[in-house]
């Protein structure tokens, strides 16, 4: 069986998800998805990419996978894993990362380029004092974050809009009123 890369919308991924996915639940935010068909155009597999959840990886120059999903297609997750280190190489990003659990082998990932860049401590949900979350459905397990690495060239100063575009004022309701 011939896989191909085709594009999908983030309402199609998450339906897909929904149906296959066996322990995650659909996303409310991506920056972009993409998905796997076979020769008859069946969906095969999903996978989505959005800015990294951890603020310290948040540096405007990683991307994070944050769901795949197949229905067992040989291949399908590795392919998933090569076209969106592709795609957000495309858009300028230098890295990919992304989560497995402990019990999972990685071989998709190895298969794709990735490598394992540290090993996470399971933590007991998301909800903190600042910012009560809903953990009933967090699955607290140790995990291994896995990478790609760009060495490209980008530019040698922080990346920032033309001074032309930035407000001169302190107050950004005056720049509001002012439009």
């Amino acid at each position: 069986m011939k896989l191909y890369v085709v594009p999908i919308n983030q309402r199609q991924a998450n339906d897909y998800i929904r149906a296959f996915h066996r322990h995650n639940q659909p996303v409310h935010y991506s920056i972009g998805q993409l998905a796997v068909a076979d020769d008859d155009g069946l969906i095969r597999g999903v996978a989505i990419i959005d800015m990294p959840k951890a603020r310290m990886l948040n540096d405007g120059w990683t991307a994070e996978v944050t769901r795949t999903c197949t229905d067992g297609a040989p291949n399908a997750n590795s392919m998933l894993y090569g076209a969106a280190w592709k795609a957000v190489k495309g858009l300028g990003y230098r890295r990919l990362v992304t989560y497995t659990q402990c019990a999972e082998t990685g071989s998709s990932l190895r298969a794709a380029g990735f490598t394992r860049a540290s090993f996470i401590r399971a933590s007991k949900g998301w909800s903190r004092p600042s910012q009560p979350r809903d953990d009933s459905n967090y699955l607290s397990v140790d995990r291994y974050r896995w990478e790609q690495v760009s060495g490209g060239p980008r530019p040698a100063g922080k990346v920032h809009m033309p001074d032309s575009l930035v407000p001169v004022t302190d107050d950004l309701f005056a720049v509001a009123r002012s439009v």
